[in-house]
C-alpha cells in the first residue's frame, strides 16, 4: 500500500508539464530524513531532477531534521539527494532532458512497505494558452456531469 508522506503536490506538476513519462524511484536518506518525511515535513516545492556522472539527483528540496537537538552538528536540510534508479532509467531521463528539451521533477513521495519512493515525471512546461485549454476542459467536463446528474 502506497502511503503518501512530504509535501510537494502531485497537482502542480500536472499542471505544470505535459507529463510524457513517470519514474518511481528510491531516495538516499539519513534516518532522521526518514522519520521527518514520514511525518509529512519535507518540501519539494522548487525541487528538480539532474542527472550528472551517470546517476540522478534531487535539487532545491528541504527534509528538516526529525529533532534538531539529535541532528548531526554539520545538517544540511536543502542538500542534494541522489536517487536510486537503474542505469537503464538514468539514461532514459538523460535522453529526454537533452533531446526534447523536457524537465524532470519529483511529483510526490510515498512509502511502500518501509521504504520512501519518489515518483519522477518528465515533461515540457505548459505554455499559458495550454494551460487554458486544460482549465477550460476540466469546466466543460464537470458542466457536462452536472446536466447529466439533472437529467437522471
Amino acid at each position: 500500500m502506497q502511503k503518501p508522506v512530504g509535501k510537494m503536490g502531485r497537482h502542480r506538476a500536472s499542471n505544470e508539464l505535459d507529463i510524457i513519462e513517470r519514474f518511481e524511484a528510491g531516495i538516499e536518506l539519513t534516518g532522521t530524513e526518514v522519520r521527518s518525511l514520514k511525518e509529512g515535513r519535507g518540501v519539494f516545492a522548487g525541487a528538480r531532477v539532474i542527472v550528472r556522472g551517470g546517476e540522478a539527483f534531487v535539487v532545491g528540496a528541504s527534509i528538516p531534521a526529525y529533532q534538531n537537538a539529535n541532528a548531526p552538528s554539520a545538517y544540511d536540510p536543502d542538500r542534494t539527494r541522489r536517487l536510486l534508479l537503474s542505469k537503464k532509467e538514468i539514461a532514459s531521463i538523460a535522453n529526454l532532458i537533452d533531446t526534447r528539451g523536457a524537465t524532470a521533477l519529483p511529483s510526490h513521495t510515498y512509502t511502500k512497505g518501509n521504504r520512501i519512493k519518489v515518483e519522477v515525471v518528465v515533461g515540457r512546461r505548459k505554455k499559458k494558452f495550454d494551460k487554458r485549454q486544460d482549465l477550460r476542459r476540466k469546466y466543460d467536463s464537470r458542466a457536462i456531469a452536472r446536466a447529466m446528474k439533472e437529467d437522471a
